[in-house]
């Protein structure tokens, strides 16, 4: 009898356990976490912006770049051979949401062989990135990073030497949005700041060397916006209607040079200094300074119809390209701005269209 009852205690017991490790199995995997929804990034080249992010909720965030070298235009007639990510200069503007983790495809079809990779400001972890996205040609490699920081941030390849790289093209802007996402606006518009180090080039040359020493020097012969000169003129130029708010993400890639952002007859409403989305932002600034591997996020609306000027306020590399246009259109305002003549600007003016 007591071994029918050893035996029934027994079964009894392994049916507890049995029924317990089902419970915390299926414990665990309810607490497990669960797949992220995939989506491809979509990406835009300076001055598109893609639009906002819509879902409330993490998500893996696919983004393939490509490092490769192509020879275009630089300034009027006279070409470069940049290093670039997606054959731009700058890179793709890529729009994420913190929390969101960032898969990162990076090819290389550079023909030289050498070796690049991405150093992602916005990544938290060696390198930023860089030790774990290094290829060359013919290379791929797949790295995943979770995004924890909201902030617009640069990115750039790091291989080394470093400042070759960031001086020939190879950088971009990443967007991480904050959990509540920004405040709406009618544009968006993407602008990055560069300095070229090129050698004195011989009467009629059409393309430009690179010079490493004119770096080290910190003396470039171009500050442009968003990778030539000439890139936000004419034809190029952004553009607006009264009653609209823009907003500008602005980076500065460098190498060397501090920008001083300014737009001429405007006001910045909202400054995200150093792109900073989750502090307060600075009001009614007329200039913000960026730094090098630096970005500022600002916001203002548009009332008069006009031509506003983008510049780096340390005025003279306006003649060396670091100039642009906010077209806008719309009726006149002439409560806010009149005069008894026409206005009249200079032929040849740089700043004054």
């Amino acid at each position: 009898m007591r071994s029918v009852f050893r035996a029934f205690s027994s079964a009894w017991v392994i049916v507890v356990i049995g029924l317990l490790s089902v419970w915390t199995a299926g414990e665990a995997l309810a607490k497990a976490p669960k797949p992220l929804p995939v989506e491809e990034a979509r990406l835009t080249f300076a001055p598109e912006v893609p639009p906002p992010i819509a879902r409330k909720t993490p998500a893996l965030v696919k983004v393939h770049l490509d490092s490769s070298v192509h020879e275009t235009e630089l300034t009027a007639g006279v070409t470069y051979q940049f290093w670039t990510f997606n054959g731009h200069v700058p890179g793709p503007f890529i729009r994420a949401r913190v929390g969101d983790t960032l898969e990162v495809h990076h090819t290389n079809s550079d023909a030289s062989g050498m070796p690049h990779n991405v150093d992602f400001h916005a990544v938290t972890g060696p390198g930023g990135g860089a030790p774990v996205t290094t290829v060359t040609q013919g290379e791929e490699r797949v790295a995943w990073f979770k995004l924890l920081h909201p902030g617009l941030f640069i990115y750039h390849c790091a291989a080394p030497p470093v400042m070759d790289h960031i001086a020939n093209g190879m950088y971009g802007l990443i967007l991480v949005e904050p959990v509540k996402g920004l405040l709406k606006v009618d544009r968006e518009f993407y602008v990055l700041q560069s300095e070229f180090y090129t050698k004195e080039p011989m009467e009629g040359a059409t393309q430009l060397e690179y010079a490493h020493d004119e770096g080290v020097r910190e003396h470039p012969r171009f500050v442009v916006f968003n990778g030539r000169v000439g890139s936000l003129v004419g034809e190029g130029a952004i553009t607006a209607k009264t009653g609209e708010r823009v907003r500008i993400y602005f980076g500065n890639a460098g190498p060397n040079l501090i920008s001083s952002f300014h737009v001429i007859g405007e006001i910045f409403d909202r400054v995200y200094r150093e792109a900073d989305l989750v502090s307060p932002p600075g009001r009614s600034i007329q200039t913000t300074l960026v730094p090098a591997g630096g970005a500022a996020v600002v916001e203002f609306g548009v009332e008069v119809p006009g031509s506003y000027t983008l510049v780096d306020h340390a005025i003279f590399r306006v003649e060396k390209g670091a100039v642009g246009f906010l077209n806008v259109e719309g009726e006149p305002r002439h409560d806010l701005y009149v005069s008894q003549d026409d206005g009249v600007t200079c032929p040849g003016c740089l700043v004054h269209p």
